[in-house]
């Protein structure tokens, strides 16, 4: 039997992160993975992609993992466009408005991975366990995982960082509220006629908005493309020419004619959100905690900070030889957490609301809305300092 403080479970983004950001902590930490931590990059970018904002990059940067992370499949976004298709509203934001080079990244989630994990695996720290969880026994004062080889490991904190179907979350019975936001995603790489510039686009249709996230090939860019079952369905089963030239027209060939370069994956999007994120013994981090709509790209910058807030939290208690399992110390990282997880899930049910259907009277709204924040320097600067997380 193994006994750490600190048992992670996942090796994603998140649970990464987390580690990272606790490498010069007093403590002993496993992160519990069934897969290998690191996989080989194909030539081909994946479409799996994240947009990554400027304050986890630099908080990346500042725990020496940045280094790590292969550039050339993370591609810098200098500006943003964002319209309405079938009205006349469109807004424009640039990194420039904000005196920085990016707005941000668009980064392969495996590259991100295999970069979080080759320093992770460098800290004294941390002791990488690849093995399935074949039982689970959550307390408060020690939780023992049952590993698929027959060894044991013990902890002192058990840390959800498992995703949205989160193990530890029903092991340690987490309520959750949940809601189908009756959206399918739609992912794929596609070829573009013109170059994307290094622009993430947005475009808002009837029946779901369709975002164009520029990778490190100027004519390549990863689709996240957000539909109605019904739509997402007839998109799937069309023949390639068919989805293209679809795909084309939603984007009103602000690339001009597109041509898939990978096969396309679909998703269901759901809201979940657990309404206990910590007791004695275990806290939740990331999907395990939350997931929210992926029309502005802050899924993975939210559960970073969760992560890096989560860190700060354990490494102050750990100072202060605290017990870092006691949920009372656990409370302030679950309350400004859940407050910010709120408030992001708010506000992309108040986007879907607005930009759903033809509703003659919101396209009216958000046409003057997006039009005239355009034209307003001061708020167009604090919603870009929102989405950079500064």
């Amino acid at each position: 039997m193994q006994h750490v403080d600190i048992a992670i479970i996942g090796g994603g983004i998140v649970g990464l992160t987390l580690a990272a950001a606790l490498k010069d902590a007093p403590c002993s930490i496993a992160v519990i993975n069934k897969h290998p931590l690191v996989v080989p990059l194909l030539d081909a970018p994946s479409p799996r992609v994240s947009a990554i904002n400027q304050a986890n990059i630099e908080a990346l940067d500042s725990l020496g993992v940045w280094q790590f992370v292969q550039q050339d499949r993370v591609n810098p976004y200098k500006a943003m466009h964002v319209w309405d298709k079938d009205s006349f509203g469109d807004i424009h934001f640039n990194c420039d408005d904000m005196g920085n080079d990016s707005l941000g990244v668009i980064a392969e989630n495996a590259a991100l991975v295999n970069g979080l994990a080759d320093s992770v695996m460098q800290q004294a720290n941390v002791t990488v366990v690849t093995q399935s969880i074949e039982r689970m026994l959550v307390g408060p004062s020690q939780s023992m995982l049952m590993l698929d080889n027959n060894d044991a490991i013990s902890c002192r904190l058990l840390v959800g960082a498992d995703g949205a179907n989160s193990s530890v979350r029903k092991q340690a019975s987490f309520p959750i509220t949940f809601r189908d936001y009756e959206h399918t995603a739609i992912v794929a790489n596609i070829q573009t006629e013109h170059p994307h510039n290094n622009v993430a686009r947005q475009a808002f249709t009837p029946t779901g908005p369709l975002a164009l996230l520029p990778m490190a090939n100027p004519h390549v860019c990863s689709i996240v493309w957000s539909q109605t079952p019904d739509a997402a369905s007839k998109l799937q089963q069309c023949s390639d020419d068919d989805f293209c030239h679809a795909l084309t027209v939603a984007s009103d060939a602000a690339l001009g004619n597109v041509s898939l370069q990978t096969s396309r994956h679909t998703f269901p999007l759901t809201m979940r959100y657990a309404r206990s994120w910590a007791k004695d013994g275990v806290v939740l981090v990331g999907d395990a905690a939350h997931t929210i709509h992926p029309l502005a790209g802050q899924g993975a910058n939210l559960g970073m900070q969760d992560a890096l807030a989560l860190a700060d939290t354990l490494s102050a208690l750990l100072n202060r030889q605290k017990d870092i399992a006691q949920h009372r110390y656990l409370r302030p990282y679950e309350r400004a957490r859940k407050t910010e997880a709120v408030k992001m899930i708010a506000a992309m049910d108040g986007f879907k609301f607005l930009f759903d259907g033809n509703d003659p009277v919101k396209k009216l709204i958000r046409g003057v809305g997006l039009a005239a924040t355009d034209k307003l320097t001061t708020v167009k600067q604090a919603f870009v300092a929102h989405a950079m997380g500064l």
